[in-house]
């Protein structure tokens, strides 16, 4: 999805994002709470769960979450855990409004 973002703003976007590395258990993002980031997986598998229907998938690298609470403005849509070790790259709505949702939008 990002390889469509021009070379200089991938810099940007880059600089403007946060790695976080989690070991397996508490959610990433639990569903129902606010959303206030976007995440690319770099490594490792998250499970992504709704309350109501239970599992509905795994996330690999390469995989992102977070877009719909941002883009919708609603709270989150389903619980997001890692299964492994994983390392993520997030951003804030600030930064997902600048250079990510045109991604979206313009499909």
């Amino acid at each position: 999805m990002l390889a469509g973002l021009p070379g200089q703003q991938l810099l940007k976007l880059a600089g403007r994002m946060r790695r976080e590395e989690l070991g397996p258990g508490a959610p990433v993002v639990a569903q129902g709470e606010d959303g206030d980031r976007f995440y690319v997986v770099l490594s490792g598998l998250l499970s992504v769960t709704q309350s109501e229907r239970g599992l509905r998938g795994v996330l690999k690298p390469g995989d992102y979450f977070g877009e719909v609470a941002l883009a919708m403005d609603i709270p989150r849509t389903a619980s997001v855990s890692p299964m492994t070790p994983v390392t993520l790259a997030s951003c804030d709505r600030e930064t997902f409004d600048e250079f990510i949702w045109p991604l979206f939008s313009s499909d």
